[in-house]
């Protein structure tokens, strides 16, 4: 049976071992949050370890799928445990650590019917070591689908109804599922708004990984922008 609590966390995570206890423990001290799903994408430490060790509930990848699909995953697996009476689903990131405890105020708009998805807009500066061309591509490719600007559009921190989460479904793969979440609802004249919350997430560094990294999320932004057209 589900447990208590009107939200449910889903925390997609590929490698995050050193930050993952913390993040879990966080979520699951906020407010009306009943259950914290961890989706380890095809970690190659102790992720989904330490995950179940700090009381998430851990679904497993045994290859990387990619962020949407881990999105999916946890989403569907509360659906099952939900049965009849569907929760909210609030996404966060595996690298939040305990500044996830800040995360409750995305929620709020939801849970007052107000709106349909918030997303984060982090108060919190984070220095980063790109230089803004796939934020840039994510937000002008919004603003021509949508007429609407977000402030952080690739920000992962979302809180959805169950029923704005089914109709945006299938999710962009990859990195591209924040900027089609946006698109595919607000298409489909659901209410989405920012909220500003004080949470801070690992800063990306300037080396060949993270570099590699930057380039899969600039693809899988271009490609679903190039299917929402």
């Amino acid at each position: 049976m589900p447990d208590a609590g009107e939200i449910a966390v889903v925390i997609p995570a590929r490698n995050e071992a050193d930050r993952i206890q913390a993040t879990v423990t966080a979520a699951l001290g906020l407010p009306k949050v009943g259950l914290v799903v961890v989706v380890d994408d095809g970690s190659t430490d102790a992720t989904a370890d330490r995950a179940g060790a700090a009381g998430a509930a851990v679904m497993r990848h045994t290859r990387n799928r990619g962020k949407g699909a881990a999105m999916e995953t946890g989403a569907e697996a509360i659906r099952l445990l939900d049965r009849d009476t569907p929760r909210h689903l609030l996404f966060l990131d595996a690298d939040l650590g305990d500044t996830a405890s800040r995360a409750g105020p995305l929620a709020e708009p939801v849970l007052a019917g107000t709106a349909d998805m918030t997303i984060a807009v982090f108060t919190a500066t984070v220095k980063l070591g790109g230089h803004g061309m796939v934020v840039g591509l994510s937000g002008a490719g919004i603003r021509r689908a949508t007429g609407w600007t977000p402030r952080q559009p690739l920000n992962g921190q979302r809180c959805l109804t169950r029923a704005a989460f089914e109709a945006a479904r299938p999710l962009a793969p990859g990195f591209g599922v924040e900027t089609g979440l946006t698109i595919d609802l607000m298409r489909k004249g659901m209410r989405v708004t920012e909220v500003e919350v004080d949470l801070a997430h690992r800063a990306t560094g300037t080396d060949l990984r993270a570099q590699l990294h930057r380039a899969r999320q600039l693809a899988d932004v271009a490609w679903a922008l190039a299917t929402r057209r």
